[in-house]
Formats: structure tokens, sequence, C-alpha cells
């Protein structure tokens, strides 16, 4: 699973969002353990708390979290939220 099927499977999970995700820490190849970072922005965020906007993108990505997917950091935000975090 690559940044781009990790996007994909977000934006299908998750009503209206916008996904970017990267690779902030190469793969180490002796562990094979990739760590990835996504921003997801999307107003099914709206009046959650952080906790669970989080299982949101978790629960968009099922099995993956277990199998595919070392490590994720996530940052997540309303549309207002981010609109204002670009200002």
């Amino acid at each position: 699973m690559n940044a781009d099927d990790i996007e994909a499977a977000i934006e299908a999970g998750i009503e209206d969002a916008e996904a970017t995700v990267s690779l902030p820490r190469q793969i180490d190849e002796a562990h094979e353990d990739a760590h990835y970072a996504a921003e997801v922005v999307s107003p099914a965020f709206e009046g959650q708390s952080l906790v669970q906007q989080h299982q949101q993108v978790y629960d968009a990505l099922g099995e993956h979290m277990t199998t595919d997917i070392h490590a994720i950091e996530l940052s997540t935000y309303t549309p207002e939220e981010y609109a204002d975090e670009t200002v």
C-alpha cells in the first residue's frame, strides 16, 4: 500500500474527505516499516472530538492498519478549521 492508496481509502471511507498522505520517514528495509502522515479535511468531522475524527480515519483504513500500515500520523480538520490553519 502506498500513499496514493491510503488517500483513496480515506476519501472513499469518509464523506467529502480530501486527504493528503506523505511518507515522512523512508521505509526501513530491515524492518519493512512505513511511517505515513495524513492530513484529512472533511465536514464529517464537525462536532466530533479529535479522537472521534481519528477513529473515522482508522475505520476508513480498516484492516490496512494492521496489515499494510505500520504507523500513521494524523492531522484532521473540518473545512473551517483548515481554512483558519492555512491563513
